[in-house]
């Protein structure tokens, strides 16, 4: 009896042990926690991707393809407790960065993950150098966790297939008209002035950038991560055409430069012209405001009756006879 009492309260003990105390776990602060029993995740009823903001980002054909239920998040904390028959998923939901051209299937390739190749519109290959931000999205646990077995493969592929699109279809951006850059102040582009695609591309680095994060606003809704950002930070060309675009580069800087000169010296003379008026038309003014002063004063001695401009008029005779040396008086007969 004793024997089977021990095998009882060993069992017991064993039971506590195993599926009570080892039952219970917490979360940590970065991470979020999913709960599945007997395999299926707790899910919220009737909620989908579909119904929260991040499935704008999704075109109408995708979004029947990508409507993963909405799962009950476990948040930071703890402890919890969980019975044997369910399973918790802990996930990370820190930033995090890769290398754009780090392929986690094949380490090995694209040199060792440093360079990503792509072609360019020119049918040149470019080897492009970035890096990218990344997170888990706990808006989205189900896709990141049962939607597909490797998402950061998926997301990884995703990013690189819309990258290389954009390579091979970039073109520089036109300038609008009225745009300071190129009224007056400085010359067109070296890309615009070549039309080499690298130049392009290496020109507008922000732009591409720009476009990356706006294409992969969708990875969240179809695979549960978010692309923070992405920061391409370098474009290198083929070492055969690297002397070329050199060349290009080198001689367009010279033309560049001597607009630049050309252009400060019109704007002198353009400035200079512009006072040369300003003061011959001070100086006209100058001459006109007197005149217009005795006309207004004729004016006024008119209204004073018709005695009075001769009045005037034969004051200001004797007053230039007191200035002038001769004087030539008409008298009648025609002589002097």
């Amino acid at each position: 009896m004793s024997v089977f009492a021990g095998v009882v309260v060993g069992f017991i003990a064993w039971f506590l042990v195993r599926y009570l105390v080892a039952g219970l776990y917490t979360v940590d602060q970065n991470e979020r926690a999913v709960k599945t029993i007997f395999g299926r995740a707790e899910r919220i009823p009737d909620v989908t991707t579909l119904d929260d903001p991040i499935a704008d980002h999704l075109r109408p054909e995708e979004r029947e393809r990508y409507a993963y239920p909405q799962v009950r998040v476990i948040p930071a904390g703890g402890p919890y407790f969980k019975w044997p028959w369910e399973r918790i998923y802990k996930v990370s939901i820190a930033t995090q960065t890769m290398n754009m051209a780090h392929d986690l299937e094949q380490p090995a390739a694209n040199r060792g993950g440093e360079v990503l190749e792509a072609v360019t519109k020119d049918q040149l290959n470019t080897g492009l150098v970035g890096q990218i931000r990344y997170r888990v999205s706990e808006r989205n646990l189900y896709a990141y966790l049962f939607g597909v077995k490797r998402p950061f493969v998926h997301v990884m592929g995703f990013f690189i297939s819309i990258l290389r699109e954009r390579i091979a279809n970039f073109e520089a951006p036109e300038r609008v008209a009225g745009d300071s850059a190129i009224l007056g102040s400085q010359p067109a582009d070296a890309s615009i002035v070549s039309g080499v695609s690298i130049n392009d591309l290496r020109k507008n680095l922000r732009d591409l950038n720009e476009h990356m994060e706006r294409e992969c606003l969708s990875s969240v809704a179809r695979y549960g991560i978010t692309l923070d950002a992405s920061l391409i930070t370098g474009i290198d060309p083929p070492a055969e055409v690297e002397s070329a675009l050199a060349a290009i580069n080198t001689a367009h800087n010279h033309v560049s430069s001597d607009i630049s000169l050309a252009q400060a010296a019109a704007d002198q003379k353009i400035v200079q012209s512009k006072r040369a008026v300003e003061i011959e038309t001070l100086n006209a003014q100058a001459e006109v405001e007197p005149l217009r002063a005795l006309a207004g004063q004729l004016g006024e001695l008119k209204k004073n009756g018709p005695d009075a401009l001769p009045s005037y008029l034969r004051n200001v005779r004797l007053k230039l006879y007191s200035r002038a040396r001769q004087a030539f008086v008409e008298v009648p007969g025609g002589r002097l």
